[in-house]
């Protein structure tokens, strides 16, 4: 197949869905397949790499790049809106010159790109391939970006296009299942595929630590992680503060200063953006992993770090909806422990008790990684995926 991969995220992006994007083009040009892949200027999650004013291409590994300039910009709502409608611009600028593949596959995020997305499926008569990684109108009307009005009206006519025009969609969760099944997109159209773990340990490191010393967050520190109240939560606990237990945050995002102002002692870390060496070694020297959401409504992402801490045999502390995908995937690995993200002062609480318990910690660790490798391997993934595209290859339009 010729495969045409539209992601907004792509590598060298170190975090979220560029990697997992990443790990689809190259998982499939292993196969056999040509995959192109159509991008932003890198971006995420801090614009480190400059700016671009105009297309250029690239190969990176052995697949063509053609990289679309966007006007970078993500600290108000005000600027996200530019950000992702000058990439939806681009995209329909760079309409003429995509060529004809034989399917194409579009990742959302970005959401305003699907319309350039379904326009060309439309004109080309191509079999059309949604990937949702975000339910973008429930989250960003739950995050509050996006208030009820005009904006939302366009934005839900615009997710009950794409679902209707699609070929295929694909959903990472359960609950992206149920949520599309609510809106009245067919069954036949849902494909359940799981995302990877898009990192693999470098060592053999056996987490039979005496102790539980460093808790781990990683990732992007939006609205949506809940961190501010955790991170105050931990602060005034005196169970912590009795204890020599670190928490380490890295990445950045929309609410990083938000966490920052809350941070009051040297038990807490925050790092920002690290390097690939330092990201390895935070996730060799961590006992346990922080994996918080909160927001009401719709749970409307499932955060790719899950996947790698796991395969990094790290017990999962899931400061979540109760009741959500991530709460399910915990609880059926046994890889871990649900708190109610209602409730912030019982993730303090929960880590000083599993201070006193390090043999539950191991074998609960110990569940994680094996979860992964039954779940979340690259290969598991490729091969599923590839199987979706054959029975989306005889969709086209008028084929």
């Amino acid at each position: 197949m010729h495969v045409q991969l539209w992601s907004y995220n792509y590598d060298p992006e170190p975090t979220g869905i560029g990697p997992v994007s990443t790990v689809l083009a190259e998982g499939l040009r292993d196969r056999g397949h040509r995959v192109d892949v159509v991008a932003a200027h890198p971006h995420y999650p801090v614009a480190r790499w400059g700016t671009r004013k105009v297309p250029y291409r690239e190969e990176r590994r052995g697949i063509s790049v053609l990289r679309l300039p966007l006007w970078v910009g993500r600290s108000t709502a005000k600027e996200r809106y530019r950000q992702e409608l000058t990439f939806m611009a681009s995209q329909f600028a760079a309409l003429p010159a995509l060529g004809r593949p034989d399917v194409v596959v579009s990742a959302s995020p970005s959401f305003p790109a699907l319309l350039p997305a379904l326009v060309n499926a439309r004109i080309r008569r191509l079999p059309w391939l949604v990937w949702l990684q975000d339910i973008l109108p429930d989250g960003a009307a739950s995050t509050g970006i996006v208030e009820s009005g005009v904006v939302l009206d366009m934005a839900r006519r615009l997710e009950r296009a794409a679902y209707s025009e699609a070929s295929r969609i694909v959903v990472p969760s359960t609950v992206f299942t149920k949520n599309l099944r609510a809106k009245g997109v067919p069954e036949a159209k849902l494909e359940l595929i799981s995302n990877p773990a898009t990192r693999a340990p470098r060592g053999g490191k056996d987490r039979a630590e005496d102790q539980l010393t460093r808790v781990l967050s990683m990732g992007n520190l939006g609205f949506s992680q809940g961190l501010a109240p955790l991170v105050e939560a931990y602060e005034r606990s005196p169970a912590v503060r009795q204890r020599d237990i670190h928490l380490v945050i890295t990445g950045s995002g929309m609410a990083a200063e938000d966490v920052r102002e809350r941070v009051r002692s040297s038990r807490l870390h925050m790092l920002g953006v690290v390097d690939d060496n330092r990201l390895e070694q935070e996730l060799t020297q961590a006992t346990i992993a922080l994996v918080s959401q909160r927001y009401d409504g719709t749970e409307f992402n499932i955060p790719s770090k899950l996947m790698n801490f796991m395969a990094y045999g790290l017990p999962i502390l899931a400061v979540v909806n109760p009741r959500g995908e991530v709460a399910r995937i915990v609880r059926e690995a046994g890889g871990g422990w649900v708190i109610d993200n209602s409730d912030s002062d019982a993730f303090p609480a929960k880590v000083s008790d599993l201070a006193d318990a390090p043999d539950e910690v191991k074998r609960r660790g110990q569940a994680a990684r094996s979860y992964a490798e039954r779940h979340f391997t690259r290969s598991g993934f490729t091969e599923r995926f590839e199987r979706c595209l054959e029975q989306t290859l005889p969709l086209a339009r008028g084929g």
